[in-house]
């Protein structure tokens, strides 16, 4: 009897003692800079996560993103450029906060600063690159009223409503960015769709409606507003609609099935613009140049996801394929076709099961009558030679490609190295390929 009194004693005691220690580990995980840690600054005491349970998801966030030309490009002068973004919000659930049942609203603020090794070192400048080796970087230095929108559910949550300030690649066309180079990463269709959709972090007045047809298949449509103006220096804060040449309108059907219990998700879109659009075909007058206007621009897109395998069971490990391809409007359009394709293998070594390795390929292709449009001023003026500076440069196709290597340093920090190649940068045949050194540090705050 008194053994078994020891004995039970001796098992309290280690259980209170085990208890303790995930106690402490708990608490430890918590703090600041602990890898544990969701968050950099930890959970504040506990505060942070009340918040949460309250309403409030406080988000702040960091990229930062090196460029360096190691061989090759238009300027073949070796350097390294530097370009990031800092991000803050909140993200509400005001059911908890308000009693508003199946209500979430958001405020998000971005701040970009920094170069990008494109602009004058991998491509001519005179016609650019089409992709970027920095994909944050862009659309000016300044601070930026991102998101602004508050949404609703209903019908037991098969009507989904949100309105308000935000992008379209929010919604539609949507992909991850577990790459540098702006071929892999992010929404598409805004890349090339010239002059109409907008990413991230630029806003625009927007309204979009989703309906929930079965748990794995949705249908969704949108309006935002557009409008140029939004893209100026010291317009970050923009809410009104002067300056509006019309609305952007895409349409989508996303599914999201399980294919050997892993997930996958394909989307196909259409998107059209009822703002006046300028042909990419030029006419040479006595004049000068003169562009035909059309009334309206538009254009069709499809994205594949799947998770292909898992590792030893574990299906948060595994293969990864993507693929992207979008089409443009042939006579408003400057590029009039992409397509990508990338593989991403998640937990790859045992010693290392949050780490990544991605590798991905773009075909960038710049519509034929902008080439004749270049041919014809060209003429126009008796440029013939590519050295002229007054020569516009003939641009075809461009390709990127993308290795990577994503270190989970702590649940708060993924530093990725990567190596990229641009084949024909700007789809310039004269510029030489080249080849960049890249590092993207992903952090939250």
């Amino acid at each position: 009897m008194t053994n078994r009194m020891t004995r039970t004693r001796l098992a309290c005691q280690l259980s209170a003692i085990v208890a303790l220690g995930l106690g402490a580990s708990s608490v430890y995980a918590d703090e600041a800079f602990s890898a544990d840690s969701k968050w950099m600054t930890g959970d504040w005491g506990g505060e942070r996560t009340r918040l949460i349970e309250q309403g409030i998801d406080i988000k702040a966030d960091y990229v930062g993103e090196v460029g360096a030309n190691l061989h090759g490009g238009y300027n073949d002068d070796k350097t390294a450029r530097y370009s990031d973004q800092f991000g803050l919000g909140v993200a509400l659930d005001l059911q908890k906060l308000w009693g508003w049942d199946n209500t979430q609203a958001k405020i998000q603020l971005t701040n970009r600063n920094g170069q990008n090794i494109s602009n004058d070192r991998v491509g001519d400048p005179r016609a650019g690159t089409l992709s970027s080796s920095q994909e944050v970087y862009g659309r000016g230095h300044m601070v930026r009223l991102t998101q602004l929108w508050i949404q609703h559910q209903f019908l037991d949550g098969k009507l989904d409503v949100k309105a308000g300030y935000f992008g379209e690649g929010e919604d539609f066309n949507t992909f991850p960015c577990e790459f540098q180079n702006l071929a892999f990463c992010g929404s598409q269709v805004g890349n090339w769709a010239t002059n109409l959709w907008y990413n991230w972090p630029v806003s625009q007045a927007a309204l979009r409606v989703k309906y929930n047809i079965t748990p794995e298949l949705y249908a969704q449509i949108g309006a935002y507003n557009q409008n140029p103006s939004q893209l100026e220096h010291g317009n970050g804060f923009k809410l009104s609609g002067s300056g509006t040449k019309g609305t952007v309108l895409p349409v989508e059907l996303v599914w999201s099935p399980k294919v050997n219990d892993l997930p996958g998700e394909y989307r196909v879109g259409y998107y059209k613009s009822t703002a006046p659009a300028d042909d990419v075909k030029v006419n040479i007058t006595n004049d000068g140049q003169d562009y035909r206007v059309r009334d309206s621009k538009h254009g069709y897109w499809f994205v594949v996801q799947q998770q292909l395998t898992s590792h030893n069971g574990d299906a948060s490990r595994g293969l990864h394929i993507a693929a992207n391809a979008t089409f443009h409007d042939k006579q408003t359009n400057i590029v009039d076709n992409y397509q990508s394709l990338m593989f991403v293998y998640k937990g790859p070594f045992d010693a290392r099961p949050k780490d990544d390795i991605g590798i991905g390929a773009a075909r960038i292709h710049v519509n034929d009558d902008v080439k004749k449009s270049a041919e014809l001023i060209n003429a126009s003026i008796g440029a013939t030679d590519y050295s002229d500076p007054l020569y516009t440069p003939l641009r075809n196709t461009e390709y990127n490609y993308e290795l990577n290597y994503g270190f989970h340093v702590t649940n708060w920090l993924t530093v990725r190295p990567n190596l990229q190649y641009i084949t024909h940068p700007g789809g310039v045949d004269q510029v030489d390929n080249a080849l960049v050194a890249g590092l993207k540090i992903q952090s939250t705050f």
